[in-house]
Order: structure tokens, then sequence, then C-alpha cells
């Protein structure tokens, strides 16, 4: 899957931050760093979520915009 990141660059280093997934964010050194950190954040959050729903009914709609 393809997610929108957005970065926020400071002198600590950089931020990221998923705007759908609320607030799954991650950081790093570089943005070779907090790229890397990202995606795993990501993996972390769609886990858990699957562990929260997992006695939900779910379904998938789609959405055309």
């Amino acid at each position: 899957m393809k997610y929108k990141i957005s970065l926020y660059r400071t002198e600590e280093g950089i931020s990221v931050c998923v705007p759908a997934l609320p607030g799954c964010w991650s950081e790093g050194d570089t943005e070779e760093e907090a790229l890397t950190n990202i995606q795993d954040a990501i993996r972390e959050y769609l886990a858990a979520l699957d562990d929260r729903f997992k006695d939900a009914e779910t379904r998938e709609v789609e959405v055309q915009v």
C-alpha cells in the first residue's frame, strides 16, 4: 500500500506523520532514517488496528474522489 506522508524538518532532525493514520508519527536524524522509521510505524499501526477490530465485522467500501 502507499500512504501520503508529511515531513517536518527541524534542527533536531525530521519528523514524519501519516495524515490518513491519525497518531502515526515517527522521526529520524536523516530523511532516509525517517522514511525507514515511518514504514515500521505504519506496519505497527496497522497491526494494532487488526488486533483492535479482530472480533468486529469488517467490510470495504470504494470511494471515488
